[in-house]
């Protein structure tokens, strides 16, 4: 079930980084899965995401080569590698569906064609308002379209 709301700079599951929790917040004391070891960070831990591979819900994208956790900038610079010439693409953390730490693997649930179709990254421009805009209206409007 899709949210009324999407805003694409904030993390639609806090948990997510904290262990991939299905529901929308955190419990007090998570539960214990067999996939969470001794690497596996616990809720609230700042987590370094640079160098985790990336993957839409077709395919691999490329791995992040740069990550802010800033509280009005939240967002994964995603270096494609060869996929799309070696173009960067900057996702909003919105379209982060979940972390594996374990794995090292942040999945995003948008399709490589539609991370493909993304406004170009701009390095000068990624951290203004304008900027961020275009891109946030880019990634809510392929969220409405499924």
């Amino acid at each position: 079930m899709q949210p009324s709301t999407f805003n694409p700079w904030t993390w639609r599951d806090p948990a997510a980084l904290a262990g991939g929790y299905e529901q929308s917040t955190p419990p007090a004391a998570p539960p214990e899965r067999s996939g969470d070891g001794p690497d596996a960070p616990g809720p609230g831990t700042p987590i370094d995401l640079t160098g985790y591979r990336v993957e839409a819900t077709d395919g691999r994208i490329g791995s992040v080569g740069e990550a802010s956790g800033d509280t009005d900038a939240r967002w994964l610079v995603v270096d494609t590698g060869p996929w799309i010439l070696g173009r960067k693409v900057l996702l909003p953390v919105g379209t982060v569906a979940r972390v594996d730490h374990l794995d090292r693997t942040v999945y995003v649930d948008r399709t490589r064609e539609q991370v493909k179709g993304s406004p170009a990254f701009d390095p000068e421009a990624y951290d203004r308002p304008d900027y961020r805009d275009r891109v946030g209206g880019y990634y809510q409007d392929s969220y409405r379209q499924g």
